[in-house]
Parts: C-alpha cells; structure tokens; sequence
C-alpha cells in the first residue's frame, strides 16, 4: 500500500468515527427539554384544554364533565407507574379495572398520560381539530427530545388504549340521552318561578343535568340542600327582605367588592348590545377557574406528575358532582332570580352588576362548586394554604390574594350577592352544599 492510499484510508477511519459520533450524539436524549415538557404536563395541557373549552363556549355544567373525564385519564395512565397511587375503577361510579401496560416494554408514563387526556378531550370537544392538533404538535415535541422511538410508540399506543377505555365509560354517563328530555317548563300561574332574564332571555340551562351518572355521588340528591325561603311578595315577609338584602348590597356596593363580584363572575357567554347588534365575551366556567386554582398550586408546589394528576382529578370530579348535585336543587326548585323579583316589585329599573345566568337561582352553582373543590384542595395541599390567583389575568382582571382555598371559596360564594344574582340561602345553604360532596369525594377516592 503506497502512502497516497495510507492517507485515503486513514481519512476514511476518521471520517467513518466521526460520523458513528455524531449519530450517537445526535441520538443522546435531550433530559432537560423531556422533563420540562413532561413534569409540568399536566397542568399545562389543562390550561390548553381550557382555552378550547372557553372558545367552544361550554356551559358550567358540560365543562365541569369535560375536565373530569380527560383528568380521569391522566390519571388512570400514571397510577399504573407508582404503587403508590391505585386505580380510579371500583371507586368512580361504573369505572371498570383499566388497562394494564405490557410489562416488556419500556414508556413514558407523562408522556401516555397526556395522549390519553387529549385523545379523551377531542372526543368531548366541538373543536377536536384543535384537540388533535395540540396532541401532535405535543408529541413532535418530544420526538425532538429523541427519546427512544419504541419507547414513545408504546407509550402512545398505552394513551390511546386507556382513552379508548374511558370514553366506553363516558358514553354511559346519560349525557346523549338528556337532549331528548322535556325542556323546562315554565309555570306562569306560579310568581315564584323561575323566568327567563334580560338581556337575551334564554331558555333554561341543563334542566336535565342532574338525570347523569355522578362520579361518586350515590345520587344527585345525596346531598339535597334545606329548602329556600318560601316565596312572598309582601314587603314583611323574610323573602322580600332577603330580595332587599340583594338590592341594598348592589345599590352601595363598595369597589372592593365589585372588584371580587368581577373576579368570579366565570359566565363563559356574557352578552353585550350595541344599538341593533349583539356582542359575546367568552369567559371561563367557575369549574375552570377552580381547575387554573389547582394547576397554579401543583406548580408552586412543584408536584411530580403523578402527585399533580392526583389533585387534578380529584378536584376535577369533585367539582363535576357538585355541578349535578347543584343543578338537581336548581330544577327541584325552579326559583325566581333577584333580578326577576326585583324589576317586578321593587325597582322596575334595576339592573344587577353581573348577567343573570339562564338557569333557576337556588342553590348558587359558584358556591356549591367553589366549596366542593376547596373541601377537597385543602384535604390533598393542606389548611391555610395561601396563594396568588392569576386566572383572570388573561380575561383583563389583576391577580387576587388568598389566605387559603376556603378564603377563595368563601369569596366566589359572597361575589354572587355582590353580583346581584344569588339571595344569601342559596348563597350560604350552596357552601354547605358543597362542603359534603367534596367531604364524600375525600372518602371516596381514599
């Protein structure tokens, strides 16, 4: 061999080396990009699911089913990663044994949790295209992360095996069968019930809400509120007072307490008109709001996957029955609004700070839900847990300081009187309402 093919053949070596280096280099798992888009995914992919949720203008009530149902699936991936935490199924009303992985394959369990809680998700949304755009533009992440590419098939084919084992468990919730119930029927021969209000006078919200599975509920009167005050429109009887009490606190309100009336006003459509045109601002549910409240704590906290899935989906449950229990005393009572009752013997030019929702008054759904979702945040995070609530940061309101979740709950459940929309029994009978079905969901899911 002369000394030209002694040069050739030792660039060659070179060459080849450095290329099997740099395939191995390129091949190393990029560690820090994984864990940041897996350690905080659960809370960020809530916070995507919100934004859809709020741009497909979900009622309270369907929102609170949608969050329940994609953290559920989260949920169920990532117990079967740490013997510490069980399985949902015998404890969830009608959730049977989930999924189990292979045992001779590797996953990612964050990242499976994830593909679950989307694939779950644009079933339950009108805009799965966003949905499922989300998924992959999620996992074109982490396929840049170069984690191993057996270990992301499987860990996708898991998410989409225990999706699909959720939404068999959803689909027999009684959610399509409610839209073929009777509509609301408004009594005209009764002044006490419920009526249409300004400005755009909808028909009654999920009348039929509470005819669906709960998810740990026994049923959605379990937990059935004392009555509300019986109706009267004499000016000595305690309703007319209690109507007072609605006015007088809205005609001197102070700005503090407008400031917290706006902080939970969470109406996901509120209407506004301009000469012959009407305008909607989209706004999120108060089941959402409680959702940001648990994902902004998760991180503070800094809780791995599996700990942060835990308050997710417990939260997210505990607030789906509240919202069931809740609309089962709203259409048992069928109670007229203040706004209604006011306009008609008080001050025919009355308006309320916050738009009247288009469902019964009693109980108050900000209450009952608020207070569920604290029972339940303080059992898994701890008493006098203080926190910045930056929810409505990006619906133009300034972050609000809390001593605690009872702190906060208590307020989203004042707000409503301040907001001219709630008497204080639904307001007060709501929390307490609400306080035993989280205190149920504890006992529970254990």
């Amino acid at each position: 061999m002369n000394r030209i093919d002694q040069v050739l053949k030792k660039r060659f070596f070179i060459g080849w080396f450095c290329a099997i280096m740099l395939v191995g280099c390129n091949q190393q798992v990029d560690e820090v990009k994984l864990h940041q888009l897996t350690d905080t995914a659960v809370m960020d992919w809530n916070s995507k699911l919100t934004d859809v949720i709020v741009a497909d203008i979900f009622t309270p009530p369907v929102s609170s089913r949608i969050y329940a149902y994609c953290n559920v699936a989260a949920y169920e991936v990532l117990s079967k990663s740490d013997p510490n935490f069980h399985s949902f199924a015998g404890k969830l009303n009608g959730l049977e044994a989930t999924p189990n992985p292979q045992e001779d394959k590797e996953y990612n369990f964050p990242v499976a949790a994830m593909v679950a809680f989307s694939s779950v998700g644009k079933n339950l949304v009108f805009n799965s295209e966003a949905m499922e755009k989300l998924q992959n533009d999620y996992l074109d992440e982490i396929k840049a992360t170069n984690l191993d590419e057996a270990t992301l098939e499987n860990s996708i084919t898991f998410g989409n095996e225990m999706a699909g084992h959720i939404m068999a468990w959803v689909k027999k919730d009684g959610y399509k069968e409610r839209s073929a119930m009777s509509r609301y029927q408004i009594d005209h021969n009764d002044p006490g019930t419920w009526q249409p209000t300004p400005p755009n006078y909808m028909e009654a919200i999920e009348p039929n809400w509470s005819t669906l599975r709960p998810f740990t509920l026994k049923t959605s009167n379990q937990f059935e509120p004392a009555p509300p005050t019986q109706f009267d429109s004499i000016p000595s009887s305690q309703f007319y007072q209690e109507t007072m009490h609605v006015y007088e606190s809205v005609n001197n309100l102070t700005e503090e307490n407008l400031a917290k009336a706006k902080f939970w006003d969470c109406n996901p459509n509120i209407s506004y008109t301009k000469g012959h045109v009407m305008f909607y601002h989209q706004q999120i549910s108060p089941g959402g709001h409680w959702i940001m409240i648990a994902c902004q704590a998760a991180k503070a906290e800094k809780l791995n996957p599996m700990k942060a899935s835990e308050v997710l989906a417990k939260t997210a449950v505990t607030i789906a029955d509240a919202f069931i229990s809740c609309w089962a005393a709203k259409y048992n009572t069928g109670l007229i609004r203040p706004e209604t009752y006011i306009n008609r013997y008080i001050d025919p030019d009355w308006k309320p700070i916050l738009q009247t929702p288009a469902f019964p008054e009693y109980t108050s759904g900000h209450s009952v839900a608020s207070s569920s979702a604290a029972t339940m945040l303080t059992h898994l995070l701890g008493e006098n847990y203080s926190f910045i609530d930056s929810t409505e940061v990006s619906y133009g309101l300034p972050p609000r300081p809390f001593k605690s979740f009872r702190h906060a709950a208590d307020e989203a459940a004042i707000s409503r009187l301040y907001g001219g929309i709630h008497y204080m029994p639904a307001i007060q009978n709501g929390v307490e309402q609400g306080k035993l079905i989280g205190e149920h969901a504890i006992r529970t899911l254990k």
